[in-house]
């Protein structure tokens, strides 16, 4: 893995408007209904901010580029629920997830405005709550001005672990940055932790979809 990590970030360094690109369709991609589910976007970005504090890429527009995104992809989901209200709830691809479109449903109607901003931290739903508030005749005014907030929070809470953990492995456990080792101990660490949550999702979507439960047996 090391072998791979190495000529990546030499080209990310060579080449940052690439992974700037990256960032921007990582969090674009993840906003939009049912592709946000399948697409990795908080584990890119959680990785590509290691390369933050070796110079490799500038806060300034990782933080932008994931922004940029995230608001796109966002305020594109819910204009498309907008404009074509309850509909569009059932209609395809969102009719193939009735269980997390209910959930979504649910999840808006108990907090309302805030739900905008909870979403925004809580996947899968992250990726149907602003179609179903657009459904649900939220105003926009007030979509966007909460989705702004929201979108800020997510990004700065996705970017900057990774720039606080590379920084304090230097600092504090003398790694240096020309070395990489920082940032293979973070990006490998991001990327377990996904896997690791994506199994357990999985699990639970199985168990959900049978009826069974840890530690059920026939009775």
């Amino acid at each position: 893995m090391t072998s791979f990590l190495d000529p990546l970030i030499g080209f990310v360094s060579a080449h940052p408007w690439l992974a700037y690109l990256a960032l921007f369709l990582a969090a674009l991609l993840e906003a939009i209904p049912v592709v946000g589910a399948l697409v990795p976007g908080s584990t890119i970005i959680l990785a590509l901010s290691a390369l933050v504090p070796g110079g490799e890429l500038q806060l300034p527009g990782v933080l932008a580029a994931a922004i940029a995104g995230a608001l796109l992809g966002d305020g594109s989901a819910f204009w498309a629920g907008h404009r074509s209200q309850r509909e569009i709830l059932s209609a395809w691809p969102m009719s193939k997830y009735p269980a997390v479109m209910a959930q979504s449903e649910a999840f808006f109607q108990r907090w309302g405005m805030l739900a905008v901003l909870f979403a925004r931290f809580v996947p899968p739903i992250r990726a149907f709550v602003p179609v179903t508030a657009g459904a649900l005749g939220m105003p926009p005014v007030r979509f966007y001005g909460v989705n702004l907030a929201a979108v800020i929070a997510w990004a700065m809470a996705h970017v900057l672990p990774g720039v606080f953990a590379i920084s304090a492995l230097h600092h504090y456990a003398g790694l240096p940055h020309h070395q990489h080792v920082g940032k293979h101990i973070w990006i490998l660490g991001v990327v377990a932790a996904s896997i690791i949550a994506l199994g357990v999702w999985t699990l639970r979507r199985r168990q959900a979809r049978t009826g069974l439960r840890p530690g059920a047996g026939p009775t």
